[in-house]
């Protein structure tokens, strides 16, 4: 069902479904919790699946000032604080798992699981020439048009978000391995294999996390939650239904 909420000096969209344990999806950047629509319906058999458009992002509109990896951070403590009414599994994809990790350092009893998709923790993990792709006219038109769909703002203000977001990823995060240490949710590091930032950088990643699994998903880009759904949320789906197993011959985990 979908509402919204206020959140600070942001009307904030969301939508909820399923029973049980609660889910929140994080989105990624330029995009909209739309793009999650291939995961609900199977973790909605088991979970109460939340999703929320962040600020500028889908049917929650724009404010004044710049867009920054901590305000959305706030903004997804406010909503489990105030909508979830506690700690929820987090799953987010690129930005959105940016978010995800700054939420488990911030406000770990918020955090059940964890689950990481082609997120980076630094800016510079992200591969030379990524952002560099934005400055093309035909995809930034495709998501501007996708963005006007829904966005209160209309579509043509989907060039000012776009410009928030990208001074953002030029700057952060800028998370540290010492920092990632200090995570105690049980997370699951998810990449492409030819993914926007480096193979190295997510590996970090996964060794930084004391309790943390990885998964590459074989034959994917950056967009690998469009390219590979099934494979992608099967993975995820079986990560947050299970509790950790001991494996026959531990080395990291020994």
């Amino acid at each position: 069902m979908a509402k919204d909420v206020q959140l600070g000096a942001v009307r904030t969209w969301y939508d909820d479904t399923g029973d049980g344990e609660p889910v929140l999806l994080l989105h990624g950047g330029f995009v909209d919790s739309r793009s999650f629509e291939p995961a609900v319906a199977g973790l909605a058999e088991h979970f109460r699946v939340y999703r929320m458009d962040r600020r500028g992002h889908g049917r929650t509109p724009d404010v004044a000032g710049p867009i920054s990896y901590d305000l959305m951070a706030e903004d997804t403590i406010a909503f489990l604080d105030k909508v979830v009414g506690g700690a929820a599994h987090l799953v987010g994809y690129s930005d959105g798992a940016v978010v995800a990790l700054l939420v488990a350092l911030r406000r770990p009893d918020l955090v059940r699981k964890l689950v990481s998709i082609s997120g980076n923790f630094r800016h510079d993990g992200l591969l030379p020439g990524v952002l560099d792709g934005f400055a093309h006219e035909e995809p930034m038109r495709r998501l501007a048009a996708r963005y006007g769909e829904v966005s209160p703002d209309g579509e043509e203000h989907f060039r000012v978000v776009a410009e928030k977001l990208l001074s953002m990823a030029r700057a952060e995060p800028t998370l540290t391995v010492e920092e990632l240490a200090r995570i105690t949710s049980r997370t699951l590091v998810i990449a492409a294999d030819d993914d926007a930032m480096s193979l190295e950088h997510t590996i970090a990643l996964y060794r930084a996390i004391p309790d943390s699994e990885l998964a590459i998903i074989p034959g994917t880009s950056h967009l690998l939650v469009v390219e590979k759904p099934a494979e992608v949320y099967r993975v995820v789906g079986t990560f947050l239904n299970t509790d950790a197993t001991r494996t026959w011959q531990p080395i990291r985990r020994a």
